[in-house]
């Protein structure tokens, strides 16, 4: 058992820039080593979903972002023994100029759509969203309280 559990929940931020190019990374490790994949990484816990995106996207790319909702679930089982679960949010970055996270990414940047279909190391999760032509999107409430019993230190909704 990892120090995770058997349970993981994981955030990815879809980033997509005001000409429309895409925000993307390649680790150095992981079945994604080498790959195109969109900033992603666990939750911590103190943390909601939201905050957690933000804050791996700008951990690995140096971008700071806006969340304007979810508009995925990625949910598999690995081995029979690991529930692995990625909540998939669409970003706006607030500016685009990446200085990505040298210890564990080898590259990252804005790449057109026509650039990531053409790229064999596009991994799958992104040719299925970028293909997507209506991206339903949940937006998040304001913090909120539904009562001291529960003694929440932060409470969102995502409709």
């Amino acid at each position: 058992m990892s120090k995770r559990g058997n349970v993981w929940l994981a955030v990815a931020g879809v980033v997509r820039s005001e000409d429309g190019r895409w925000l993307v990374v390649k680790k150095k490790y992981g079945g994604l080593k080498g790959k195109w994949s969109f900033p992603a990484g666990f939750v911590e816990q103190y943390e909601t979903v939201d905050e957690a995106v933000k804050r791996e996207v700008l951990e690995e790319t140096g971008v700071t972002v806006t969340v304007e909702g979810l508009i995925g679930v990625r949910s598999g089982v690995i081995k029979n023994e690991i529930s692995d679960n990625m909540l998939i949010f669409l970003c706006r970055p607030q500016d685009d100029a990446v200085i990505f996270q040298q210890s564990e990414l080898s590259d990252a940047a804005f790449m057109t759509k026509e650039a990531l279909e053409d790229d064999p190391d596009t991994s799958l999760l992104i040719h299925s969203c970028i293909n997507q032509v209506n991206l339903s999107l949940l937006k998040g409430t304001e913090p909120m309280n539904p009562g001291d019993i529960f003694g929440y230190s932060s409470y969102k909704l995502f409709f």
